[in-house]
């Protein structure tokens, strides 16, 4: 489980890591980070709409991607923001994808900065 510090909660915060942040697409994932000033955590926020699936598969999927991303929480710079957006590809892909392609995008959007 993602730590507490670690979550973001910040509505203001979503709109501009979406808005303003580097930005990496895969097939079942596109993933926004926006670099903050500040001595604070990164923080990751996840996105998974109803295009996803019912709320079972919403909710597996939010799971997932929350175990997933707490072993990319160490990598990330300084105080960032982290957004995952799940595609409706996430609710039928197996586990090893949805890790695949967040690290893919991660790696790619800590590269950009």
């Amino acid at each position: 489980m993602l730590p507490s510090e670690h979550r973001l909660a910040d509505g203001e915060l979503f709109r501009l890591a979406t808005r303003r942040g580097s930005r990496c697409g895969s097939s079942t994932l596109v993933v926004h980070l926006l670099l903050r000033e500040g001595d604070g955590p990164p923080v990751v926020g996840f996105v998974v709409s109803r295009a996803v699936g019912n709320a079972v598969v919403r909710n597996r999927v939010k799971r997932r991607l929350r175990h997933l991303a707490r072993e990319h929480v160490s990598s990330l710079p300084g105080s960032c923001v982290l957004v995952v957006r799940a595609l409706p590809a996430a609710g039928g892909a197996p586990g090893r994808t949805l890790a695949e392609d967040l690290a893919h995008c991660v790696g790619r959007v800590t590269v950009r900065g």
